[in-house]
């Protein structure tokens, strides 16, 4: 008998699971999360470090929402995850499928095949959530989104510097008339200067596209790239960014990562 990850793609993943969104647009929305391994940015305020490498095994939630997991090897086959994830879509329960990582657009080909799949086998919109720096392999996927949530990296909060290819992917997302919305970290390292190059970078795509700022979660062990973990900015500080990106764009919200208030993965 053929195997089933025989002459198929794949792709290494951390998990997959249901659970309500708990950042940007689709902030309280019911999703089934594609947790995608590998990421080739290093934030300083990442909480998800565990997702920089490949691991041997990921987990899968067996029951939508129960948190039953079990262990499968990696890679995964493309016929396997569409398995797994039509299994976790229960009649409506879930408002869309959400691409995590990691950056999962280092897996631009597996999803090329995959997602054309999996839209037509769920019914499902797709929804991208990345770092916004690989437009490149955006375009390889972009007729297949719905919705894509983009970081704008800050170098005095991330340590990373991606205005460039912020500008070009945020650019090709417009230039498609997908949903597309950016967000932002705050830490009380912020710098005012690198917000207002921000908030004029989205503007001069289109005063309408939504920004989220998001006050960076405290980790409670801060792992060894950033060294000492990034501290939420005061009340005062993110009042004030908030009414210095107004100034450009006409949807300046400020949202923390509720998943994390709601308990969830």
């Amino acid at each position: 008998m053929k195997s089933k990850t025989a002459d198929y793609p794949t792709a290494r993943l951390i998990e997959v699971f249901s659970a309500i969104q708990g950042e940007g647009l689709n902030v309280g929305t019911r999703q089934i999360f594609i947790r995608f391994a590998l990421c080739d940015l290093r934030c300083h305020f990442c909480d998800s470090a565990h997702t920089w490498d490949t691991p041997s095994s990921c987990r899968i939630e067996q029951t939508p929402g129960c948190r039953d997991f079990e262990t499968h090897s990696n890679p995964v086959s493309l016929p396997v995850l569409l398995e797994w994830v039509v299994r976790q879509n229960h009649p409506a329960l879930h408002d869309s499928i959400s691409l995590t990582g990691g950056e999962p657009l280092l897996h631009a080909p597996f999803l090329e095949q995959f997602l054309p799949q999996v839209r037509q086998l769920t019914g499902l919109p797709i929804y991208l959530e990345t770092g916004g720096h690989r437009p490149e392999q955006l375009l390889m996927i972009l007729p297949y989104l719905d919705s894509v949530g983009m970081d704008i990296k800050l170098p005095s909060v991330s340590g990373e510097n991606h205005w460039q290819a912020h500008k070009e992917f945020l650019q090709h997302c417009y230039n498609a008339q997908i949903e597309v919305f950016v967000k932002i970290i705050l830490s009380q390292q912020t710098n005012s200067t690198e917000l207002e190059q921000a908030a004029e970078l989205v503007a001069a795509i289109s005063p309408k596209i939504p920004v989220f700022l998001q006050p960076v979660t405290p980790l409670e062990t801060p792992h060894y790239l950033g060294g000492a973990a990034p501290m939420p900015p005061s009340p005062e500080q993110v009042l004030t960014w908030q009414a210095l990106m107004k100034h450009y764009l006409l949807q300046v919200r400020v949202v923390p990562q509720t998943h994390k208030m709601l308990n969830q993965l």
